[in-house]
């Protein structure tokens, strides 16, 4: 069994959750700083599955983006939450706290009971 391909499924599934927590808690949101916070969080995520994501999200009505002028090279891109975008972050919120709340009952190590 190839333990890297179920670890990257894994991961891949919470990816939206993750990017959208992070653009709805900072209002918006570059994404070199997306990657930033998500390296600090122990999350690798590169930009060539940043991108395609992003502008997939974008394409979906979840997000918008305007672009902001920088003093140090091109403009940079700057991307947030759409009203869509907000309701569905919330949807997955409510999914993934069921999910991690199934998966926490059913990989718990028992404890033994106490005797009196």
């Amino acid at each position: 069994m190839n333990i890297e391909n179920t670890q990257s499924q894994m991961r891949k599934g919470v990816l939206e959750y993750c990017i959208l927590s992070i653009i709805k808690r900072n209002e918006e949101a570059y994404p070199g700083d997306i990657i930033e916070e998500m390296k600090n969080a122990g999350l690798t995520l590169l930009e060539g599955t940043l991108y395609p994501l992003l502008n997939r999200l974008k394409n979906a009505g979840v997000l918008s983006y305007h672009w902001v002028e920088s003093t140090s090279g091109p403009p940079r891109k700057y991307f947030n939450l759409t009203e869509k975008g907000v309701e569905f972050h919330e949807l997955l919120g409510i999914t993934w706290n069921e999910l991690a709340t199934g998966v926490e009952k059913l990989t718990k190590v028992n404890e033994l009971p106490s005797k009196i």
